[in-house]
């Protein structure tokens, strides 16, 4: 009776401070039409692939077989998908914890603050803008080529060319064009819109499955044997096609940021990110293992590897089949950016980061059609000038700062007590019996606190709030990895030498992981919270601890100049941070819009609980543990 009085207490608690942010907000967003809750699991699972799946499935396959890992690439795309899958957990779980618009951004702002939160939605908004942007460009050049490049000649001869190492050679006016009708395409409503979405989906998994049942039909199983093996670059060509792999998943992300528009988001959001992660990666795998058993991996054409590798078998008609396929893998592609991008923005201005304008939601369709319409044309603009080639590794950046910072705010979040003493006693409209608050604040406070056989530790670190050293503790070491990789990466002779890293060296690496090490220990020694919910990631903190890392250690090797671009993109964005964003920020309101939204998600309980602050028992703590 004593466990099932606590869930019940612990219910009454959280459902009451979300009553609380709902009288507080009702005034601020009385005129303001939320998003509409009508999309299904299975309208979010296809969401999700139609993001991943695109055109890279077709062109992708061909370029890492051939250079990089051979029959091979099927472990590269598994060793990929497993990384992605780190991510995709602790997205999942925040999907189902946090049903807001915004995704990334969103859980950057409930764990770690609006500053950060704000950086990661920068970034992201930029990640999708030019995402959007390099389908757009790349559905353009596909259809120019199966018509011969008459587009591109046409618009050479009328406008000419543009000299610039940014600017692409020519406006590209199909892709501008694309960019803006699926753009209007999304503000007709988001069920209509994912109808749309699923439909060119399943046109993309038809293909795939034709592609793999042909594929094995035609097998010649020496292909694995002969011409070097199953692995002729070895365990580092495999490896090589996983980092270049990892990018064909990026998109699962735009789950999470339908939370919002979905009818059961604790649910729907687990499902559909494990079911279309999972459809993705046996596409990804069965593709590239037909495509290396028809022909030997030294003769796959890389630019046209899959219809070259039919037209060896006679099949010459299987060019048209893989054009419908590749157009509309990027038309999915196309419309997952510009689902996700207006969202992201709308979010942020739901809390006064950005312009107000782009909060309102029109009433009949119930999408932020002013943000959808600007977003389109920014990225519709930037498809029409810029190289996309030299902004593509841009977009990695802000994707791999967006995992690390969902990562570690699942830690974070694991080990934060639920509610504090002044959460409790203003939800009582008669003063509490003495040690009652107490009690209610104890029972939720457990996590974050030591376990009781470590209780030894606080007599060495000294006493701290709860929660306090596992955050600081994920802060140092995502510090301890990023030191790590950064002396991996740019140590040079000083640790590749024949006879072994300098001392010195050596002794500072050792300290960095026997540091990264011991703050994981001291996080898994403190008690967690997983009230109310759903889904929660398996073996926190080491699979998130992993998932920083992997991500660190790609970001760690980028290009210099995406690290150059991204401050001059950091720097706008702060222009408008501290010229707008702190001025307009609702973060100083006393019951934050996502406290709520943390605290209200129970197990069995709903959404807008009627429950109100005399519900809540006022008993003696003796009463309680009745």
């Amino acid at each position: 009776m004593g466990g099932l009085r606590n869930r019940l207490l612990c219910r009454f608690v959280s459902s009451t401070c979300f009553q609380m942010n709902r009288r507080k907000t009702l005034g601020e967003n009385l005129m303001e039409t939320p998003l509409r809750r009508c999309l299904s699991t299975l309208d979010i699972t296809m969401l999700g692939i139609g993001h991943m799946v695109g055109a890279g499935i077709y062109v992708l396959t061909g370029t890492v077989a051939h250079n990089m890992a051979g029959p091979a690439i099927v472990l590269s795309f598994l060793i990929a998908g497993l990384a992605s899958v780190l991510a995709a957990l602790c997205y999942a779980e925040f999907g189902s914890r946090v049903p807001k618009a915004g995704s990334a951004y969103v859980y950057t702002y409930v764990t770690i603050g609006e500053f950060w939160a704000f950086v990661i939605g920068w970034n992201i908004l930029l990640e999708h803008m030019i995402g959007a942007a390099s389908v757009a460009r790349a559905w353009s050049g596909y259809v120019d080529a199966l018509a011969g490049g008459v587009i591109a000649n046409a618009t050479a001869g009328v406008f000419g060319e543009m000299h610039n190492d940014m600017m692409a050679k020519t406006p590209d006016f199909l892709a501008f064009a694309v960019c803006l009708a699926y753009c209007g395409l999304s503000t007709l409503g988001v069920k209509g819109s994912s109808y749309f979405n699923s439909f060119f989906t399943m046109v993309n998994i038809g293909v795939i499955v034709f592609v793999s049942g042909f594929g094995f039909y035609w097998a010649d199983y020496h292909n694995w044997t002969d011409y070097g093996g199953f692995a002729p670059f070895g365990f580092s060509g495999i490896l090589s096609g996983a980092a270049t792999c990892f990018y064909a998943y990026v998109g699962f992300d735009s789950i999470a940021t339908s939370g919002e528009e979905a009818r059961d988001p604790s649910f729907s959001i687990p499902v559909a990110t494990f079911v279309s992660m999972s459809v993705v990666s046996l596409g990804y795998m069965c593709v590239s293992a037909a495509l290396t058993l028809m022909v030997p991996y030294t003769l796959i054409n890389p630019t046209a590897a899959l219809p070259d590798a039919f037209a060896s078998h006679g099949i010459t008609w299987a060019r048209i089949v893989i054009s419908i396929g590749a157009l509309a893998g990027m038309t999915t592609t196309l419309f997952g950016s510009l689902f996700s991008l207006p969202r992201g923005v709308y979010a942020m201005a739901q809390d006064g980061l950005l312009f107000k304008v782009f909060a309102r939601v029109h009433e009949k369709t119930q999408v932020p059609l002013i943000t959808i319409g600007v977003c389109g044309l920014f990225s519709a603009i930037v498809a029409l000038f810029f190289d996309i080639e030299k902004l593509v590794e841009f977009m990695s950046i802000g994707t791999l700062m967006a995992y690390t910072i969902v990562s570690a705010a699942v830690i974070i979040l694991r080990y934060r007590p639920l509610v504090s003493k002044s959460d409790v006693l203003p939800l009582t409209e008669t003063p509490p019996s003495p040690g009652s608050a107490k009690e209610f604040v104890d029972m939720l406070n457990e996590a974050g606190r030591l376990k009781p056989k470590f209780y030894w530790i606080e007599r060495i670190l000294g006493s701290y709030e709860p929660g306090v050293l596992p955050a600081t503790c994920v802060f140092i070491f995502t510090v301890s990895c990023s030191c790590i990789f950064a002396i991996l990466q740019w140590g040079g002779r000083a640790v590749y030498h024949p006879n072994g890293p300098e001392w010195w060296l050596a002794v500072l690496l050792t300290f960095l992981v026997a540091v990264s090490l011991i703050t994981l220990v001291l996080i898994a020694v403190h008690n967690q919270s997983t009230e109310g919910l759903r889904f929660k990631v398996p073996w926190v903190p080491t699979l998130p601890a992993l998932s920083i890392a992997a991500n660190v250690a790609l970001m760690v090797n980028l290009n210099p100049m995406t690290w150059i671009r991204f401050a001059i993109w950091m720097s706008i964005g702060f222009v408008i941070y501290f010229a707008y964003g702190m001025r307009h920020s609702k973060e100083n309101a006393a019951v934050s819009s996502y406290s709520g939204l943390l605290k209200s998600n129970s197990r069995s309980g709903e959404w807008g609980s009627t429950l109100t602050a005399k519900d809540l028992p006022s008993t003696p703590s003796s009463q309680t543990e009745n």
